[in-house]
């Protein structure tokens, strides 16, 4: 096969994932399409700070006298605002074609400094704010991953299905209590393989180690609240096992978002309560904004997955080092 046949075959294939996976998820947590920023004003509270440490690039916008604007991490937070604006009712939301711009990320074949994911956001309601409804909704988005599968392989011959039939649950306490001498990641590792895909319960609160699984914005995920388990969170991760790849696989961060009394909790527990003066913030603690769960689903990540590619530069069109993609394509790899 030629250069210019495998590549577009690769494209055919991208479209292909894109439209079931999208189509799939969205009949399943009943999502709205909608529209999107690439950008948003710098004061309003918006943008997704992620560690809190990721630089975003910043411009000024002379239309809007001269304000200060930022690229924006993720639509964690202006999605919220969304639901408010479009009068979504419970049980319905939205999904967005997400782009973003992290260029402080590392560089590894799993990671970019381009970000596209499904950022999706749901109406829920007070009572629903519990761990059974995050689990129901996980579930929810992981037949979406098996449905997607199936409709690849029976597509593309040369696939079979990998994912495991269940997703299976554990709180990152849980795990670091089952592997104390392991890094997070190499927990991960372990927990999927020994279960295939599991999604990991309480990212971004200290474990009795005094660390963190992995780190959390305190503005949008509840990580702090007590469920009715008895453990800390009502967010997480869905991780798989990646075949090709002999690792764990993360594809989804995704959570029941804070309350008022969880946010004040979560940015004093993260140093900086002076957040709760920005208009969003405001919005929040005054009950303006509804009840939601959501999170983003990265659409190169699910690429990768179901295609078997080994390198996100065979998904999307990135920004590599220098002389990256004829090292990789000595290898066998070729980026788009």
């Amino acid at each position: 096969m030629s250069v210019t046949a495998e590549i577009l075959k690769t494209e055919r294939a991208i479209a292909f994932v894109k439209h079931h996976f999208e189509t799939a998820l969205s009949n399943r947590l009943n999502l709205f399409k909608v529209s999107s920023p690439i950008a948003v004003l710098e004061n309003t509270g918006l943008n997704d700070e992620l560690n809190g440490v990721e630089r975003p690039v910043n411009f000024m916008v002379k239309s809007a006298n001269g304000s200060p604007a930022v690229i924006v991490h993720s639509l964690a937070k202006w999605k919220r605002l969304r639901l408010k604006e479009l009068d979504i009712t419970p049980g319905m939301g939205v999904l967005t074609d997400m782009r973003a711009l992290r260029p402080d990320e590392d560089y590894t074949p799993l990671h970019s400094i381009y970000v596209d994911q499904w950022d999706w956001e749901q109406h829920m309601l007070p009572e629903e704010r519990r761990l059974y409804f995050l689990k129901a909704t996980v579930k929810k988005i992981y037949e979406a991953l098996k449905e997607t599968e199936k409709q690849v392989c029976e597509a593309f011959t040369e696939f079979t299905p990998t994912l495991a039939d269940q997703i299976t649950f554990i709180h990152a306490e849980e795990l670091a209590q089952r592997y104390p001498g392991l890094t997070p990641k190499q927990r991960e590792a372990e927990i999927a393989r020994e279960h295939g895909s599991v999604f990991i319960i309480g990212i971004g609160a200290d474990l009795s180690d005094g660390l963190s699984h992995d780190g959390r914005a305190p503005d949008y995920d509840d990580w702090s609240t007590e469920n009715e388990e008895g453990t800390v969170g009502l967010n997480g991760d869905i991780i798989v096992w990646n075949e090709v790849l002999q690792d764990a696989f993360e594809i989804s961060s995704m959570g029941i978002r804070v309350d008022p009394e969880a946010l004040q909790r979560q940015l004093v527990l993260r140093g900086c309560p002076e957040k709760a003066d920005y208009p969003f913030h405001q919005m929040l603690l005054k009950g303006e904004l509804p009840q939601s769960i959501g999170g983003g689903i990265g659409q190169s990540r699910v690429c990768m997955f179901m295609l078997r590619k080994t390198h996100i530069g065979e998904v999307q069109v990135g920004i590599w080092p220098e002389g990256e993609k004829e090292r990789l394509k000595k290898k066998g790899i070729r980026l788009l």
